[in-house]
């Protein structure tokens, strides 16, 4: 089982983009790519080539459920988890986000000092 290292996070918010690349890099000892719209996402994706995408529900333009199926088109993402970021957290629409591909959600406002931990944990169980 390899250990994940390298995340692209796609969020519209430069203050959230901050906070998250921070609590990635610094606590997670990750390595991120940091995109603030889905069109940067797809530009960036073939270069970067993720382990795992942080992708932001709403977004100006194109949104985070349009910018997983337009990855989804360009990209084979077999192995790549897909967490959506959203304060929108009924039931109901995380259902709908896991319907489209997502393997899990995460809750804004997250914890900066756990979200590592917590992406570790959705990319151990997308791997067991």
């Amino acid at each position: 089982m390899t250990d994940l290292k390298k995340i692209m996070h796609v969020e519209d918010d430069p203050s959230i983009q901050t906070v998250a690349r921070v609590a990635l890099e610094a606590v997670g000892g990750f390595e991120v790519c940091t995109c603030s719209s889905g069109q940067e996402a797809l530009t960036r994706y073939p270069e970067f080539q993720p382990e795992l995408i942080l992708l932001d529900v709403m977004m100006p333009g194109m949104d985070g459920p349009s910018t997983l199926k337009q990855l989804q088109t360009q990209f084979d993402l077999t192995g790549i988890p897909v967490v959506f970021m959203t304060a929108k957290v009924q039931a109901s629409e995380i259902e709908s986000y896991k319907s489209l591909g997502a393997s899990d959600v995460v809750v804004k406002p997250f914890d900066p000092m756990s979200l590592s931990a917590q992406i570790r944990e959705i990319w151990l169980r997308g791997r067991s």
